[in-house]
């Protein structure tokens, strides 16, 4: 076995199949550390999400450490911000998005047993404080990465890719744009 490099992996790149067409946006509320802002921006664009909404007290770019981290993706990936992140939530609702908060509520569901609809933000909330009661007012639901260790949480880095891969990989019926059957 040989790891593919330069053209043959961009060939083999090429030859994946189009993820669904699910408009995913992300949303920053108050993430507070540049490296997670990075990671990201990293993970945002290996999921082509729509947009990245920085809010509150979340790090903007251009910034040293967000670029490093997260490899100039903040470059490439569609972001702006909004101080307060309710503002950024009832635009993307009036919008048409479905917002689904990732965070443990007494409502939570596991990311994996959630239908998503075509056009989804998910909320990633400060890395010690969580998505706040006005943000999770204004969600249309709760999920969460069921944890089996002793640890009661991830990076919120690794949860978007969690679950956005599983957006990519799962898509609900009708996803598609098309009706299902019934």
């Amino acid at each position: 076995m040989k790891q593919l490099r330069g053209t043959p992996l961009k060939r083999f790149l090429r030859s994946l199949p189009p993820p669904p067409p699910i408009e995913l946006v992300v949303v920053c509320q108050s993430v507070g550390y540049p490296v997670n802002v990075g990671s990201i921006f990293r993970v945002a664009d290996a999921l082509n999400v729509a947009e990245v909404v920085l809010t509150g007290i979340t790090p903007t770019p251009p910034h040293p450490t967000i670029s490093k981290v997260g490899r100039d993706k903040d470059r490439r990936v569609p972001w702006r911000y909004v101080e307060r992140p309710e503002t950024a939530l009832e635009e993307l609702r009036e919008k048409g998005f479905w917002i689904a908060a990732l965070e443990i509520t007494g409502q939570c569901q596991p990311y994996h047993r959630v239908d998503y609809p075509q056009r989804v933000a998910l909320v990633l909330g400060n890395e010690d404080h969580g998505v706040t009661r006005a943000c999770l007012a204004l969600s249309d639901a709760a999920v969460f990465v069921p944890m089996y260790g002793k640890g009661r949480s991830l990076n919120v880095h690794v949860s978007l890719a969690v679950v956005g891969y599983h957006l990519l990989q799962h898509p609900s019926p009708g996803a598609d744009g098309r009706e299902t059957e019934k």
